[in-house]
């Protein structure tokens, strides 16, 4: 199991070796090509432009490895247009307000504010011995420079306690 993620992280980390600012946080991501559904995810809840235009974010990007370990049907029925706030909710949560780059993350446990519930929200980040971890996700690469903020890939999708 490590050697898998030691792998995703090594191809992930030559893949956003040449698209550092590459453009905004939509296109920095799709050049990568690992986070297809994540793009559609975002575009089906009406984030996209958010996160194209926004300045400053930054987004724990589960990839579409992370979204595929979801209990089978879940990324479909969240893309149902019915279940369009709770996605909403879901992919919010994955973003902060303000440009956060992983040198900028002091040791210990910290409760950080996200875009959920305008911003009331909060996710626990943990710094311990050079791993950073978001809830129960772990950023696999950290420091994906875009325009407009930065990306950090996480090996799992957040959930909201709600």
């Amino acid at each position: 199991m490590k050697k898998i993620v030691i792998g995703s992280a090594l191809a992930l980390s030559l893949a956003f070796g040449s698209a550092a600012q590459a453009g905004n946080i939509v296109e920095t991501a799709q050049e990568a090509g690992v986070f297809n559904t994540l793009i559609a995810a975002a575009s089906a809840a009406g984030l996209a432009g958010a996160l194209a235009d926004g300045e400053n974010l930054t987004v724990f990007a589960p990839t579409d490895d992370a979204f595929a370990a979801l209990p089978e049907g879940t990324v479909e029925t969240l893309l149902k247009p019915e279940n369009k706030q709770q996605l909403v909710d879901i992919l919010s949560y994955h973003v902060l307000p303000t440009k956060v780059m992983s040198s900028d993350l002091p040791a210990g446990t910290n409760d950080v504010k996200t875009l959920k519930s305008g911003g009331d929200e909060t996710i626990t980040v943990k710094v311990m011995g050079g791993k950073v971890m978001i809830d129960d996700a772990t950023v696999v690469t950290a420091d994906v420079a875009a325009d407009n903020g930065v990306i950090h890939i996480i090996d799992k999708v957040i959930l909201p306690s709600d």
